[in-house]
C-alpha cells in the first residue's frame, strides 16, 4: 500500500513515549507526519514501522512536517517538560495558521501550561495528561484533556480512538480550561507515587519482618491481586518480586539499589497541595520517602551507628490478611486525598474539574488502573462534594481495613519497619474522624505571641484570651 501523502496529525519527539504513541495513531488509522531533532532517528522510526509505515510521514524539517499535515493542523508535542516545549513551540509558531493547535502532551507542570494558554496568541494551545508509560502510549493510554472545549472536541476523535478502554468507554476526556489536564496527570502521579509507597511498605514488612523469600511475597501479592486491591501496581509488585536476574539466576529484587528515582511531577504535587491548603499526607510521605532514598551513604552511616532498623516479627503478631487490609484502608485513604485536592483546586482556579469523569479515565490504562476506581467514580457521581472516605463503599472498607492498618503501623513502630506512607495515611484518618482536635492550643498560642485572635465554641464575640497583651 502507498504511503499516504497528508496526515491528519503530526508529533514531534520520537523517544519511547513518543515513538508509542505515534504507531498507536497509525494503527487506529490516523496518518502521521512526524520529525525529531536527531534525523536519523526519524528515518530508523519510519523504516522500523513495518506495516504501519504507510501510515508514518517521516519528516526532516519543522515546515515539511507543518506542509504535511492537513488543516486545520494539530501537532503533539512529546518533549521533556520546560524548556524544550517552548523551544518547538516558538519554532512552530511562525509557520502555523490562527486555528492550528499544538498539544502538548508531555509531563508538563500545569503553571506552564496556563502561561503558554495565555502567551501564545497567534495559534491555539492545548495540554494533554497521558498515563500509562510506554505500553500505555502504545496501545491505550488514559488521557486527561486541558484548554478549550472546542479544540478537545477538534481532536477527540483521534485521542479517544487511541485511549484506553474500559467496558468499550475510552479513558479520555475533557478535564478543563487552561492546564487542567495537566494538573489532573500531576494529582495522578501524587497518587501513584503514595500507592507504591505503601506497596513498598508491606514488601518490607514481608522481607525484613516475615523473612519472606521474593516468590513467596510475589505469591502473596499475586493473592492481593485477586481481592479489592485489584490494580495494575499490586499485579507488577508480584511480578517483579518472581523474577529471576538473567545474569546470576539470582531474584532480581535483591539486586537492585533501593534508591528510587523521580521526574518531578509527584514534587509538584506536594508543593501544590500546600498552595492549595489541601491535605494529602500520604501522597507527601511518599515523596520524602522518595528523597530519603537517594541518601544512601547517609543511610549506610545511621545503620552503622545505630544498627539496623527493621527487626523480625513474631509470626503471631503479623499476618498476610493483616497486610492486606491495611494496604486496601491506605489506599482508600490516600485516593480520597487526591480526589480532594482534585476538588479543591477546581474551586480555586474555577475550573468546574469533572470528579466523577476523572475516575472513568483512571480506570483503564493509566499506572494507578484499579477495581477500585469504578466504584469511585459510581461515589462521586453521587455526591462530588463529599470525602470519598465517608462514600458508604469505602466507609466499609475503613471500618473493616483501619483496625489492621493500626496494628501494622504499631508493630512497624515497635520493630522498626518505616512506614512513612501508611502512617500517614492512618493519621488522616484519625484526625478526620475527630470532631474535637487540639488545634485550639495553636490558636491560643497563637494568639498569645500574635494576638492573632480565634472563634468561640460558645459564641461570645471575645477574640482575645485573658493573656491579651502579654505576647512577645
Amino acid at each position: 500500500m502507498a504511503q499516504e501523502d497528508t496526515a491528519q496529525i503530526g508529533l514531534i519527539g520520537l523517544g519511547t513515549m513518543g515513538s508509542a504513541l505515534a504507531l498507536n495513531i497509525a494503527e487506529k488509522g490516523f496518518p502521521i507526519a512526524v520529525w525529531n531533532r536527531k534525523t536519523q532517528v526519524t528515518r530508523d522510526f519510519h523504516d522500523e514501522a513495518g506495516e504501519l509505515a504507510d501510515k508514518v510521514i517521516p519528516t526532516e524539517t519543522h515546515e515539511e512536517l507543518v506542509a504535511a499535515i492537513a488543516k486545520p493542523r494539530a501537532i503533539i508535542l512529546m518533549v521533556p517538560a520546560g524548556e524544550p516545549v517552548d523551544e518547538q513551540i516558538a519554532k512552530l509558531r511562525p509557520l502555523l495558521d490562527a486555528d492550528d493547535v499544538i498539544i502538548d502532551a508531555g509531563n508538563a507542570n500545569f503553571h506552564d501550561t496556563n502561561r503558554r494558554v495565555r502567551e501564545i496568541d497567534d495559534v491555539e494551545f492545548l495540554g494533554i495528561g497521558v498515563s500509562g508509560g510506554e505500553a500505555g502510549a502504545r496501545h491505550g493510554p488514559a488521557i486527561m484533556g486541558g484548554g478549550k472545549k472546542e479544540l478537545w472536541d477538534r481532536v477527540s476523535h483521534i485521542l479517544e480512538a487511541i485511549a484506553a478502554k474500559f467496558e468499550g468507554e475510552p479513558c479520555a476526556a475533557w478535564m478543563g480550561r487552561e492546564g487542567a489536564g495537566h494538573f489532573v496527570k500531576a494529582v495522578h502521579n501524587g497518587i501513584e507515587y503514595a500507592d507504591m509507597q505503601m506497596i513498598a511498605e508491606a514488601y518490607g514488612v514481608m522481607r525484613d519482618g516475615m523473612k519472606m523469600a521474593p516468590d513467596a511475597i510475589g505469591d502473596t501479592f499475586a493473592r492481593f491481586n485477586e481481592g479489592a486491591l485489584k490494580s495494575y501496581l499490586i499485579e507488577i509488585s508480584s511480578t517483579v518480586t518472581k523474577a529471576a536476574d538473567t545474569h546470576t539466576g539470582q531474584p532480581m529484587i535483591d539486586l537492585i539499589l533501593d534508591k528510587a528515582g523521580q521526574k518531578g511531577t509527584g514534587r509538584w504535587t506536594a508543593i501544590e497541595a500546600q498552595h492549595l491548603a489541601a491535605p494529602i499526607p500520604a501522597i507527601e510521605a511518599a515523596v520524602v520517602a522518595r528523597n530519603l532514598s537517594s541518601r544512601v551513604a547517609a543511610r549506610r552511616e545511621g545503620e552503622d551507628m545505630f544498627g539496623a532498623a527493621p527487626m523480625e516479627i513474631p509470626s503471631e503478631m503479623i499476618s498476610d490478611e493483616m497486610l492486606e487490609r491495611a494496604l486496601i484502608a491506605g489506599k482508600v485513604l490516600c485516593y480520597a486525598q487526591g480526589f480532594d485536592m482534585i476538588a479543591a483546586a477546581s474551586a480555586q482556579f474555577g475550573w468546574t474539574l469533572p470528579l466523577p469523569e476523572i475516575a472513568k479515565v483512571w480506570r483503564e490504562g493509566c499506572i494507578i488502573r484499579s477495581a477500585m476506581l469504578d466504584d469511585m467514580a459510581a461515589a462521586l457521581a453521587e455526591d462530588e462534594d463529599r470525602n470519598l472516605m465517608l462514600a458508604p463503599a469505602f466507609a466499609r472498607h475503613l471500618r473493616e481495613g483501619h483496625v489492621a492498618l493500626r496494628e501494622l503501623v504499631a508493630i512497624g513502630a515497635r520493630f522498626g519497619h518505616p512506614m512513612p506512607a501508611l502512617s500517614s495515611g492512618l493519621s488522616y484518618f484519625d484526625t478526620m474522624r475527630t470532631a474535637r482536635g487540639t488545634a485550639n492550643m495553636i490558636q491560643a498560642q497563637r494568639d498569645y505571641f500574635g494576638e492573632h485572635g480565634f472563634e468561640r465554641t460558645d459564641g461570645i464575640e471575645d477574640a482575645h484570651g485573658p493573656w491579651h497583651g502579654h505576647g512577645v
